[in-house]
């Protein structure tokens, strides 16, 4: 543990990975983030190696309890490495708050657009911080699609720039409700953030050859053509696709709490989106051609890498350093790189010798340790 340490020490601005030897939280610390404080939860912190993403080798930080996962998407991603690296591209970072207006009439919908500018230049008065930043309300959007026929829900859409965004949205919502229930004369109901941030995507995709397949007595050619079998299975059946995604969320999940991300919230987002077509699918998935194996990933990916616990946390501070990612935009495609390779991981070991021979077997470390 040592000499990894000093590895990816050198990766560091300051070359120390002091916060994350002691866990990065004083008692304080703790105090200060939660309510009714008495302690912390330490979880395994390890490092995904072998990610080329757009042409840059990076470092990949896991916080995990579950063995196997890291190992694998380190597998996948020096498999993925033989193809060229992931290719990976996000949205601009623009969250969406939703304020919810009841009993309105049939012109509520046509007023609150006809103020739309007025809207936009209230809800930047209250973020003024942001705006400077180069962020700040977009656009206004009216659904009147949302089951009551007396109800108009209004999209304000916000470029949260390196934010994640939620206080940002959530604080415009609260400010510019009152004023919205003047221009329509309707009640105000709810006002805050979706988590379905399908205007903030994060994509990847990656060629795998089918030597860089091959495992064991399985043929690169055997585990490609297995692999995208299994695709199809998670796009025929939804009790397949929870599995799936669930692979996705290994890798995606580890990166966003090693850097203080709402990891709950992506989910929300991530789940909600797989379902958009109406029934739920993979977020990821692939294709066998006879000679080389291609995956996409797309999904919903708001993170950010300063306020909240990404800054607050000086672990997750330092796990942000260690990317080398400079915006927001950056730690997402990150993020869904590392979805993508523990999809690929799994996906290749069920389609050989299965799930359970590599996994068991880093697993027996763990349940050695827990033995009386």
């Amino acid at each position: 543990m040592a000499e990894r340490r000093q590895i990816v020490a050198a990766w560091t601005r300051d070359g120390s990975l002091e916060p994350l030897v002691q866990g990065g939280l004083t008692d304080a610390d703790c105090d200060a983030m939660v309510e009714n404080a008495i302690g912390k939860l330490a979880i395994p912190l390890g490092i995904a190696t072998n990610f080329l993403i757009n042409g840059q080798d990076v470092l990949v930080p896991m916080a995990i309890e579950e063995p196997s996962v890291i190992a694998a998407a380190s597998n996948a991603a020096r498999m993925i490495r033989a193809g060229g690296g992931f290719v990976a591209s996000t949205d601009p970072p623009l969250t969406v708050a939703q304020i919810e207006l009841r009993g309105a009439d049939a012109l509520a919908a046509e007023k609150v657009r006809a103020v739309a500018d007025e809207i936009l230049a209230r809800s930047n008065a209250v973020q003024p911080q942001m705006v400077s930043l180069g962020g700040g309300a977009r656009e206004v959007l009216v659904r009147s699609d949302v089951g009551d026929a007396t109800r108009i829900v209004v999209h304000l859409v916000v470029d949260c720039r390196d934010a994640m965004g939620a206080n940002t949205v959530n604080t415009m919502a609260e400010a510019i409700a009152p004023y919205l229930a003047t221009v329509t004369g309707a009640q105000v109901g709810l006002r805050i953030l979706t988590n379905l941030a399908d205007r903030r995507l994060a994509r990847a995709s990656c060629q795998v050859p089918a030597a860089a397949l091959a495992r064991g007595d399985f043929s690169g050619e055997q585990v490609g053509a297995g692999i995208a079998a299994a695709s199809d299975f998670a796009t025929a059946d939804p009790y397949r696709a929870a599995t799936h995604n669930k692979g996705i969320f290994n890798g995606v999940d580890a990166v966003l709490l090693a850097t203080g991300n709402d990891w709950r919230a992506v989910e929300a987002g991530g789940h909600a989106y797989a379902a958009h077509g109406g029934t739920y699918g993979p977020l990821g998935t692939w294709q066998w051609d006879g000679t080389q194996l291609r995956g996409e990933i797309e999904m919903p990916m708001a993170v950010g890498i300063v306020g909240g616990a990404s800054r607050a946390h000086p672990a997750a501070a330092k796990c942000i350093e260690i990317t080398g990612v400079t915006t927001a935009q950056e730690l997402a495609q990150v993020a869904v790189c590392a979805g993508l390779a523990s999809n690929l991981a799994a996906l290749a070991a069920l389609a050989s010798e299965g799930i359970q021979a590599g996994h068991m077997k880093l697993h027996h470390r763990h349940t050695a340790r827990s033995q009386p």
